[in-house]
Formats: C-alpha cells, structure tokens, sequence
C-alpha cells in the first residue's frame, strides 16, 4: 500500500448538519438551541477562554512585567579591555577587537575589567562616569553617538522642513485709510451777563419783650 492509496474509512467524514432547514428535518425553527435562554442566543459563550461563568485562567493569574518596545539594547565594553587597542574604537573596530558581537544597538562603555595606560579615542553610545574618568585621566578622547530619533522628533522635524520650503506668502500692503476731515472749529460761546447783585433785605423789627408773669399768689 502506498501513500496514495490511503483513504479515510466508511463513516469517518460525515457531512456537516445544516440546521434552521424546516421543521421536517427536525432541527427547524430554533435549530436545535431549544426555546429562550442563555444558550439560545446568538454569539455567546463562544468567545476564546470561556469557562461556563467562573473566572478564567487569563483573569486569575497575577499579572507582572512590562516590556519596553522602544527600549535600546547595548552591548558592554569595561574600560580594562580597551588597553593595547589603537585608532578610532567604534562598534566596528570593537566587534574587530572581538569585544563585541555587533548584534545589538550600540555600545555602552563600563569601568573596571583592569587598568588603562594607553591613550585611546572612544566612539560609543553611552558611557558611564567611572570609565570616563579613566580614558580622559589616561589622556584619550570620547565621542558619543547622538541617539536615534523618536518617532515624534521626526514627524516634528518633517513637519518644520515642510514649512522651511514652502514659499512664503507676501502680505498684501494694507490699503492707506484716508485722512479724517479736519472738524471745524466751535464758534466761541457769549460770555454770560453779569447778574445785578440781590437787594439787601431790610433789617426785621426786634420782637417785643414778653411781660414777666408775677408770682402766683399763695
């Protein structure tokens, strides 16, 4: 017998039942679900980890961790192992070196791993203060290599490009507002008369001294 010749036996693969066909077929009207409840309805209970209504796995486990996506992964140079090393030491001259493996986003540069006498120029990533100290005490040099741009730096940077080389549209000059008619001056109002002054009121006759009333008689 040979491959080809294979076949699956009599009853293995039987047709797929189609439901809601008549009430002949006897699987009509409400195909087999029965009538009302929670089974009955459309689109339940066939979601992925469903568990009959108890809380599923995804839901008990504790949840931990959290993964960066623009997290920038660097490979490791101790300052020790860049003695004996000449000329620029970038990534390639490093992965050269065999201290790398180049594999990765960069270069970061960490103390220790033994001491550094030689002058050697630097051209990583990153560096830490230790090993700074070192290669500068030592008389070499470092440069970093400037960061990648985010996704926002360069929408925003091709953004101001844009506006840089369209042309910039001329103002229309403001038309002259025509001078205001000069107001004619205000005829100087008539002095006003002097007023007669008021006649003195006469003098009023004093009031006649009331007569002390005598004592009453006991």
């Amino acid at each position: 017998m040979s491959l080809h010749q294979l076949k699956a036996p009599r009853g293995a693969n039987r047709e797929r039942t189609r439901v809601g066909r008549g009430q002949a077929s006897g699987l009509g009207k409400t195909a087999g679900r029965g009538g009302k409840g929670q089974k009955a309805r459309s689109g339940n209970m066939h979601f992925e980890g469903f568990e009959g209504g108890q809380m599923p796995l995804q839901r008990r486990l504790p949840k931990f961790g959290f993964k960066n996506v623009f997290r920038r992964e660097l490979e490791e140079v101790k300052v020790g192992d860049l003695e004996g090393l000449t000329g620029m030491l970038d990534a390639a001259a490093l992965k050269a070196a065999g201290l790398i493996r180049g594999n990765r986003d960069g270069v970061v540069v960490l103390g220790g791993g033994g001491e550094l006498k030689s002058q050697v120029s630097v051209k990583v990533d990153r560096i830490t203060a230790g090993a700074r100290r070192v290669i500068e005490g030592a008389g070499g040099k470092i440069e970093l290599v400037p960061a990648p741009m985010t996704m926002g730096q360069k929408a925003k940077a091709a953004r101001q490009a844009e506006k840089a080389a369209a042309p910039k549209k001329e103002k229309a000059p403001k038309p002259e507002k025509a001078p205001k008619p000069e107001k004619p001056e205000k005829a100087p109002k008539p002095e006003k008369a002097e007023k007669s002054p008021k006649p003195e009121k006469a003098e009023k006759a004093p009031k006649p001294e009331k007569a002390v009333k005598s004592d009453k008689q006991e």
